[in-house]
């Protein structure tokens, strides 16, 4: 493999540094809340990290060429992300917090994926530092760590095209200004935008600086982690109501924001992924409401409405708050909640999932299949919104699907091998799979899964990163073909 060493190089030192500096913030928090040792922590991991990586970025030699190939796209996000989750978990061994790197290593891999999966018995008592970088994490990964260094690669006079395609989810990448590099800057403003705004409406709805942070991290950034056992169940309707209407907001694709703020709100409603994400959140809403009023699970309309939307926004958008304990609803709901597992937010979203598009185009191309038995003959495109999606983009979506599933599957069994329960054993890998955290079972909202091995929390890790990257910059480093010279 013809990798540009020297340039890659440069942008993992970048990112690197990137992480040093934003270790600070957290440990700033510490010094407010009076945690000398958790802020010397974060201090022995962030000051080295950061003049490390800086230094090594200053002295390594000039790239013989400024533009980054696909294989080094690929490489870059694939290797900065393991990268990131080992240097993440530091703060949590170095004040003890977490001191087994396996729990550390998974505890990180899912803040920086917005999985929001844990092996926390008790979070209460943890430091509030630790639970802010805890949460920091999934605002940091909620965009991308790499669209967040692409911003500030024209300073570095490197492209960022590649790593944008290698890191952006969903089926395609539209750029929606000139350059790529002006897109990742857009889009980060919009982010940033949206998380004080819910900061702000947080703290009017009663919660403190510190918490409303902490909470808009884990919604915007559709993670999930809390700073209470119960999940959101100690806070406030209104607050619940904020955060489950942001969770939606996040589950976006963020392009349709910038379509709006370039005057061009038609676009955006026009948008068929959006209206089916629409459509399927309020559809399910009403589905669970009818089942909880049922079962005489709600108080009345609005509190069954209340409990249903928050749960259908959580698990669809892959956020995973709770309000109660959905694992004790009956079972058609939790078939709902699974299904919404599969399904995710939308494109270029803070999301996981198979993404809304994907299911979409999966649904039309199973149609199409159906009707080529009848007229083998006839030409029969796929179209999304009255536009003709192109045989290589469909073609693409029908390997994702099947990679999808067969990982699921496989997966399935792996984790069985530690004696769980079926139900266990595939939500977990659903959950950590989808970036969802809470599944079924065991590992239900209310649990943990601390009482996996050391290896299968590696495992599921590695099942969250590879998740959060859309499945093929992670598993094409495991192929002979990537490291071929051709």
């Amino acid at each position: 493999m013809v990798l540009n060493k020297r340039l890659v190089i440069k942008v993992l030192c970048a990112v690197m540094t990137l992480v040093g500096v934003l270790m600070l913030l957290p440990c700033a928090v510490s010094l407010i809340y009076g945690e000398k040792h958790e802020a010397l922590s974060f201090a022995v991991c962030a000051v080295p990290m950061a003049l490390v990586g800086y230094l090594a970025f200053r002295s390594s030699k000039a790239p013989e060429s400024n533009n980054l190939g696909l294989r080094d796209g690929f490489f870059i996000v694939g290797s900065a992300w393991m990268v990131l989750s080992l240097l993440g978990a530091l703060p949590f061994m170095i004040s003890g917090a977490i001191p087994n790197v396996c729990d550390a290593f998974f505890e990180t891999a899912s803040g920086f994926t917005t999985t929001g999966a844990s092996i926390l018995s008790g979070v209460e008592g943890l430091p509030k530092g630790i639970l802010f970088w805890r949460s920091f994490t999934h605002w940091v990964g909620g965009m991308g760590i790499l669209v967040l260094t692409i911003a500030m690669l024209p300073a570095l006079g490197i492209g960022g095209q590649k790593i944008m395609r290698a890191e952006t989810t969903g089926p395609s990448m539209d750029k929606i200004t000139f350059t790529f590099n002006d897109t990742a800057r857009s889009l980060y403003l919009i982010y940033s935008g949206m998380s004080l705004l819910e900061t702000v409406l947080l703290m009017f709805c009663g919660m403190d600086l510190y918490d409303s942070l902490v909470y808009t991290f884990g919604t915007v950034g559709t993670g999930g982690f809390a700073t209470m056992n119960n999940g959101l169940a100690g806070y406030s309707v209104s607050a619940q109501l904020v955060i489950s209407v942001f969770m939606m907001l996040a589950g976006v694709n963020f392009n349709l924001y910038y379509l709006c703020l370039a005057k061009k709100p038609d676009q955006a409603v026009r948008d068929p992924e959006l209206r089916c994400y629409l459509g399927i959140t309020f559809g399910s809403t009403f589905f669970v409401m009818y089942m909880l009023i049922r079962a005489g699970m709600a108080a009345g309309l609005f509190d069954s409405f209340r409990l249903a939307y928050f749960q259908v926004a959580s698990i669809l958008t892959t956020t995973g708050y709770s309000t109660c304990d959905f694992d004790l609803w009956p079972l058609p709901c939790r078939i709902v909640l699974m299904l919404l597992m599969l399904v995710g937010g939308c494109a270029s979203s803070t999301g996981g999932g198979m993404k809304v598009i994907r299911v979409m185009m999966g649904v039309k191309i199973a149609g199409r299949g159906v009707r080529k038995r009848l007229h083998p003959s006839v030409v029969d495109p796929v179209k999304i919104g009255g536009r003709i999606v192109p045989e290589n983009v469909t073609r693409s979506v029908s390997e994702f699907l099947l990679l999808y599933l067969f990982i699921l599957l496989a997966g399935t069994v792996l984790v069985s091998l530690e004696g769980a329960d079926l139900m266990t054993s595939f939500s977990s890998v659903l959950a950590c799979f989808s970036n969802i955290g809470p599944g079924f079972e065991a590992v239900g909202p209310t649990l943990n899964y601390g009482f996996y091995t050391g290896a299968t929390k590696i495992f599921l890790s590695v099942l969250m990163i590879a998740g959060r990257l859309e499945l093929f910059t992670v598993f094409l480093m495991f192929t002979p073909a990537f490291w071929s010279r051709k």
